[in-house]
């Protein structure tokens, strides 16, 4: 018998979206299932299909919880019996590498550019590969700031995952002191492995990235750091929101913020949140229906 399986349902692509969205709030969802959602076909915009990857077979009660993440009734729901196989990996095997900015994002089973400013990270790691909108956003809007002459000396990447965000800051600013975080455990392996992979530096001198586990920006680590002169953060619009005060306590005066993780739909909302804790726009990027937001802390409050 498999023990991984996959629940599927069809949607309208606003249903998908919402369904995503709702799965990244819910707090007690469970770390171990995955949910996707992508075209029908490059024919079919509008039609989309949410899968829920599940290391287990659903029960009754897993349905009913999937079906939650559906705010106006849940579509039929499906469940798959899937081989006994690193089904994430399979997923994204043959993924080409993503271009954003000067960066190249690659798995390390895709050749070199040596033309490019490459990131490597391995394909079993669903989540910071470049392949999502707001990852692929967040790179094009860091290269953009080095382009425009920003300079950062103290920056931190909140929400970090894979640490993609916070290797690609010091892979444009090298000389700086760089921190990430994540409320999972777990990403702090992942991180040194990545780092690892990537010949770059696990430590807290400059040039080196240092890591820590935060909820947020409750760390010791993070408060003796700050305050930044770049912060990154591409999580979750109700995250980000909730964060703002905290973000704005630690960030520079004149210092910079990269948000990320909102739907563009959630993008006024956000951006209160900020004026209100001393932020202006600098500059926005839509990458499909994701925002990413370039904002500067005012020089007084």
């Amino acid at each position: 018998m498999s023990s991984a399986w996959k629940v599927v349902g069809k949607v309208a692509k606003p249903i998908a979206k919402a369904a995503l969205v709702a799965q990244g709030e819910a707090a007690d969802w469970p770390d171990e299932w995955v949910v996707t959602a992508m075209e029908v076909a490059e024919d079919r915009p509008d039609d989309w299909i949410v899968e829920v990857y599940l290391d287990r077979k659903p029960k009754a009660a897993d349905i009913r919880r999937i079906a939650a993440l559906f705010e106006d009734g849940a579509p039929e729901l499906a469940a798959e019996s899937l081989p006994d196989t690193d089904w994430v990996t399979e997923s994204q095997k043959g993924v080409d590498p993503i271009v954003a900015g000067r960066f190249r994002v690659r798995t390390p089973d895709h050749p070199a550019d040596p033309d490019a400013t490459e990131l490597i990270i391995p394909a079993s790691q669903a989540f910071g590969t470049g392949q999502h909108a707001t990852t692929a956003g967040c790179l094009a809007m860091l290269d953009r700031m080095k382009q425009d002459g920003i300079v950062v000396r103290n920056l931190a990447d909140i929400g970090t995952g894979t640490g993609l965000l916070a290797m690609a800051a010091l892979k444009l600013w090298p000389g700086a002191l760089a921190t990430a975080s994540d409320i999972d455990p777990v990403c702090a392996e992942v991180v040194a492995h990545n780092l690892a992979l990537n010949a770059m530096d696990d430590g807290p001198e400059r040039g080196a990235l240092l890591m820590t586990i935060a909820d947020g920006m409750d760390a010791p680590l993070l408060q003796t750091r700050a305050p930044f002169d770049l912060l990154v953060a591409n999580i979750l619009a109700g995250p980000l929101i909730e964060l703002a005060d905290d973000f704005g306590a630690s960030v520079a005066p004149g210092g910079h913020l990269v948000l990320a993780g909102l739907l563009e739909t959630q993008e006024d909302e956000v951006r209160a949140a900020y004026r209100r804790a001393g932020f202006r726009l600098a500059r926005r990027l839509v990458n499909g229906d994701w925002s990413i937001l370039w904002l500067r802390r005012r020089a007084t409050r």
